[in-house]
């Protein structure tokens, strides 16, 4: 049980880890709280089932196809909706909202309800103490810390990095040093999207695609999020990985309880909260200064 309980921690954390990295990082950069995070998982999800079921094509070419549409699509949504809105906070999460509801009926029309299943990535399994491991879920485990690494480098290595750092410490004094502070965002935005299209090739495979599956893990994300400190992406990971385990011990523990496995990992976050409002690794933005 308890070599049960690490491997579904891992795989819970990893999953809501890679999730959280994108979502903090476009907050942290251009202040975008884009409730269609997730919303852009699921439709990353739809894209590659068809890509494998109706076109042919295999899993790794399926997912790359997949990522380029879907920061394709995040791109003209950030073009057209987001970015016009900007200014305004609250009119940016009401239009979030309705877009990863729109996203939801859509796929609803075009596929109904049916529960859909994707290929694994990596077929095969291993056994590990005793139990039996598919090397789909060591994969999963261990994509977020190399996900983690890689957002790093980017950050504190390249010059767009660089730009993007600068951006969310200050946008006025980025702005007035001559970047283009829209560009950064857009360029934020691409990369948060293609992390959730990533998450959907490497992690749904062990579950399945309907409509409905972008609202568990938003909730989650956020909870991570919030938990780690909003714009950390370090605090979102750890966050992340600290929600899974809970929701693991819910689910071994008290399996009749299993049900309760949400509200579980949420009252861990509230508690933290309570003892530290800015969250584990809390980032000041400079309008709260």
């Amino acid at each position: 049980m308890i070599f049960n309980i690490i491997i579904s921690s891992l795989i819970n954390g990893s999953t809501y880890a890679l999730l959280a990295i994108g979502f903090s990082l476009v907050f942290g950069v251009a202040r975008i709280v884009n409730i269609a995070h997730t919303a852009f998982f699921m439709v990353a999800s739809y894209c590659i089932f068809l890509c494998t079921n109706i076109l042919g094509l295999n899993p790794f070419a399926a997912m790359m196809v997949t990522i380029i549409l879907t920061v394709l699509l995040g791109l003209i949504i950030f073009k057209i909706i987001i970015d016009p809105l900007r200014e305004h906070e609250a009119a940016v999460l009401i239009a979030t909202v309705a877009l990863a509801m729109s996203f939801q009926e859509t796929m609803l029309l075009f596929f109904g309800g049916v529960f859909q299943s994707l290929p694994y990535l990596v077929t095969g399994n291993m056994e590990i103490a005793g139990i039996r491991v598919a090397y789909q879920q060591l994969l999963i485990i261990a994509m977020a810390p190399l996900v983690l690494a890689a957002v790093w480098i980017f950050l504190k290595k390249t010059r767009m990095g660089l730009a993007i750092r600068a951006t969310s410490q200050d946008r006025e004094v980025a702005n007035l040093m001559g970047m283009n502070e829209k560009g950064i965002a857009m360029m934020t935005m691409a990369v948060s999207v293609a992390l959730a299209a990533f998450t959907g090739a490497v992690v749904v495979p062990l579950s399945v695609v309907h409509p409905h599956m972008w609202l568990h893990p938003l909730v989650m994300t956020m909870a991570a999020v919030v938990l780690g400190g909003m714009g950390s992406v370090k605090g979102s990971f750890i966050g992340a990985y600290i929600l899974g385990f809970a929701e693991a011990l819910v689910v071994f523990l008290i399996p009749m309880g299993a049900f309760l496995k949400g509200s579980v990992a949420l009252s861990i976050m509230v508690f933290v909260l309570l003892l530290r409002p800015d969250g584990l690794f809390g980032v000041t933005f400079e309008e709260e200064r």
